[in-house]
């Protein structure tokens, strides 16, 4: 009994702290480094430029509205092909042991069902992909004119 219950619990409490905790870490220590270099700085007695103190200039650059588009292509793409394989798995390991599960606790029998799933969000994220993308032409369009005309300068 006591089996069953520790991969949910991992699944549901203790990986989504963990990502959380390692996330806030991260911003935490860029936030602590720059901060020393703010006081190495001012102790040095070196001008600070203001422009460090500001939060969109520690950050990567701005991704662009195709870039983003394509992440979510990307993200459907992936999940699409998870869940596939996941059923095609499950539906193998069903063949394989005579349409009979050992118990409905296994994670084997948990596969299609996962599988489905993963599908249904990668089919919503491609759908979303579609939507935005014949929304949002006018937009990438002009992003694209501006970024010729900062190469071409």
């Amino acid at each position: 009994m006591m089996e069953d219950i520790i991969l949910p619990l991992f699944m549901c409490v203790v990986m989504p702290v963990t990502i959380v905790w390692l996330v806030m870490r991260t911003k935490q220590n860029e936030t602590n480094k720059m901060a020393e270099i703010i006081l190495k700085a001012i102790e040095t007695g070196t001008p600070v430029d203001p422009s460090l103190l500001k939060a969109e200039n520690q950050t990567v650059r701005k991704k662009s509205i195709k870039e983003r588009l394509l992440g979510y292509l990307t993200a459907a793409c992936i999940l699409i092909g998870l869940g596939l394989s996941s059923i095609i798995l499950g539906i193998v390991f069903c063949l394989a042991n005579n349409h009979a599960y050992e118990s409905w606790a296994s994670a084997m029998s948990l596969l299609p069902y996962l599988g489905g799933i993963l599908s249904a969000i990668g089919i919503a994220l491609l759908v979303v992909y579609f939507i935005r993308k014949k929304a949002l032409a006018k937009e990438i369009e002009v992003e694209e004119k501006v970024l010729e005309a900062s190469k071409e300068q």
